[in-house]
């Protein structure tokens, strides 16, 4: 199955937040197959539906609302954000098994590092000995997914502590850099995560840039 991937270096909260609704309608058309979109972000608050801007205790970055599940998380440079546009009923695939591909996916990046994943863990994300380090939150459209996951890189912690990231406490957040002990290469981690999310979903992804998709 072939897939389209676009890989960003950063791009601008907004227009990562638009160019998804735009992919999830040319999904929704049939226009496009699968698509990855890869990318950090500047500094910025995410809100979900179920989230409040209680949750945010020190306003330092811009705050968006957003459709995602969840509640209040952070991006920022040295996070790879990955964005999923993806046709669940083509998958055959209900949300929770999307998820669980999501999560076995970055685990096996993870795996390249012998960062090992912790399975028993009840809540959504990816968890290293107790910590999160990747957080995951979709929306759908009829079916066809958006939104998708924040694994933290070389990501600057101290924002966590600006809010109660995912009503969790900021102490249970850690990152690629701080497990291992030195900055990790994020474009290294792009090409191990593209693998990962490539073998668990039987998808060969093909680089596209934007302006082809228009």
């Amino acid at each position: 199955m072939k897939g389209y991937l676009l890989n960003f270096d950063f791009l601008e909260y907004k227009k990562a937040h638009e160019l998804q609704h735009y992919l999830v309608e040319k999904r929704l058309k049939n226009e496009i197959p699968e698509t990855l979109i890869l990318l950090q972000h500047e500094h910025v608050f995410t809100i979900g539906k179920r989230g409040s801007e209680a949750n945010i205790f020190e306003k330092v970055a811009t705050v968006y609302y957003i459709e995602r599940g969840g509640d209040v998380t952070y991006h920022g440079p040295g996070q790879l954000v990955g964005y999923l546009i993806f046709d669940l009923k083509y998958l055959n695939l209900d949300v929770k098994e999307f998820v669980k591909k999501i999560e076995k996916s970055i685990a096996y990046a993870l795996s390249k590092y012998n960062l090992t994943c912790s399975e028993e863990n009840k809540l959504p994300g990816v968890w290293i000995k107790g910590k999160k380090i990747a957080s995951i939150g979709i929306a759908l459209k009829n079916f066809v997914t958006f939104h998708g996951f924040a694994l933290n890189v070389n990501t600057d912690l101290k924002y966590f502590f600006k809010i109660k990231p995912c009503g969790l406490s900021p102490d249970l957040m850690t990152s690629m850099e701080r497990e291992l002990g030195y900055k990790v290469d994020i474009e290294k981690v792009k090409t191990d995560v593209i693998e990962g999310i490539s073998k668990t979903f039987g998808i060969e992804f093909i680089n596209v840039n934007l302006d082809s998709l228009k």
